[in-house]
């Protein structure tokens, strides 16, 4: 027969076993670290996080020291008490001590707004749209400058159109010019005769007139190459060739706003500030000369959009976003025209000017904005790239020379990344899509 287990009943009604003069150890306890009391949403009581925010801590009441009665009934007492206290106290504590959880799209839950904090900034970020403090309420009635993601390119500047011209022709060049010169200053001076030089002059003078005539003509020779440059069907290009398409586009995932005239629902907008210089007048930039204009304040948006060929009807998906490379050709219009006179007369363009943080003071300025609205007819010249039954026009990788135009004296010209060109008339040749 097994032997009977002695037990007693305590005060509290629990019965324990033993005899009720012995005293039980206190138990040690498992876990090695120090429990942490919970604050219930005081910072005072936090300790450490309390000193970062220079919050004094709150003084707790010395403890005394426990009696030998208590001790030897602290065990049970664990056992009877600590399970209904904190299942019924902790959980409200907990809810009041800070806001209510939001739900995020994404299906974490986090305390506070949605949008509030670093994940919800870094969302918003992300997200490549355009900030909803950020809209205009009409034409010429912006409240504040448009801030885009990374889904959305914001490019720098006009467009560099550069020459592309061998190096070594470069320097045999340059090396037959300067022993020219050095022959025929030589002879000049020893048998006074100057039919090198004149000679020299004769070659140098076509080269400087030639190389003025690339740079003034260089960016319409480009533009006059890329029209007439042949439609490509996209139903029978290849992957890896170089096309040009010319077709109705459509906003993608992110549709742009113009800054100034709220224009909605563009695959690129532009807005270009200029600052006429008289005789003494302040200068827009370092290089701007006096009786010109000089271009102030810059901003060109472009994201990724789709075009629908003419010819096959497939639409493709043109990635212009997320920093890629593109090279628009789209010609602005003038929207406002300040002078001395009118500059109290036009509120919206101060408060664009404001928005900015550009001074409004006496000045001759000139806004223009450009746009590619969608519905127009575009020309976008890149690479085929086929993914998953996915059609897409990509930027080259190098840069597309025009080659020589012999009969307009124009030599090679290069630009980089995607280009895009668009008909001037673009408010009548808009299709409803």
């Amino acid at each position: 027969m097994g032997t009977r287990i002695q037990s007693h009943q305590l005060k509290s009604g629990l019965v324990v076993s033993g005899l009720p003069g012995q005293q039980q150890k206190e138990k040690q306890p498992t876990m090695a670290s120090r429990a942490v009391p919970y604050i219930g949403g005081d910072i005072k009581k936090s300790g450490e996080l309390g000193k970062m925010f220079d919050i004094p801590a709150a003084v707790d009441p010395p403890k005394q020291p426990p009696s030998r009665a208590s001790t030897s009934s602290s065990g049970s007492m664990r056992n009877s008490s600590s399970g209904p206290m904190r299942n019924s106290s902790s959980g409200p504590m907990r809810n009041s001590s800070g806001p209510l959880n939001v739900a995020l799209p994404t299906g974490l839950f986090t305390s506070g707004p949605l949008g509030s904090g670093p994940l919800g900034s870094g969302l918003q970020k992300r997200s490549g749209q355009l900030d909803n403090s950020a809209v205009g309420s009409g034409t010429g009635s912006a409240s504040s400058k448009a801030l885009y993601g990374s889904a959305v390119t914001s490019l720098a500047g006009d467009v560099k159109v550069g020459l592309r011209i061998s190096r070594p022709v470069v320097w045999v060049v340059m090396v037959v010019v300067v022993m020219g010169l050095l022959v025929g200053a030589f002879l000049m001076v020893a048998v006074k005769k100057a039919v090198i030089l004149v000679a020299v002059g004769a070659v140098l003078v076509p080269l400087f007139v030639g190389l003025i005539w690339n740079c003034a003509w260089g960016r319409r020779g480009l533009l006059g190459f890329v029209r007439r440059y042949p439609d490509t069907e996209l139903r029978g290009a290849i992957d890896g060739q170089y096309v040009k398409v010319t077709g109705v586009v459509t906003c993608g995932s992110i549709p742009l706003e113009s800054s100034y005239q709220s224009v909605s629902r563009c695959v690129y907008v532009s807005s270009e500030l200029y600052e006429y210089r008289g005789l003494g007048g302040k200068s827009a930039h370092a290089k701007h000369c006096f009786f010109s204009w000089g271009l102030r304040h810059s901003e060109k948006f472009v994201a990724d959009f789709y075009i629908s060929d003419f010819q096959s009807g497939l639409r493709a998906l043109v990635k212009a976003g997320y920093g890629a490379k593109v090279a628009p050709f789209v010609k602005p219009a003038t929207v406002v025209d300040i002078k001395k006179e009118n500059k109290d007369m036009s509120p919206g363009f101060l408060r664009w000017l404001a928005d900015r943080n550009l001074s409004s003071d006496d000045r001759v300025m000139r806004l223009k904005e450009g746009y590619i609205k969608e519905g127009s007819t575009i020309s976008v010249m890149g690479v085929v790239r086929r993914h998953d039954n996915v059609l897409m026009i990509v930027p080259p990788q190098e840069p597309v020379s025009t080659g020589c135009q012999w009969f307009r004296c124009l030599l090679p010209s290069y630009v980089e990344g995607l280009v895009l060109t668009c008909d001037d008339n673009q408010n009548a040749d808009v299709v409803p899509v």
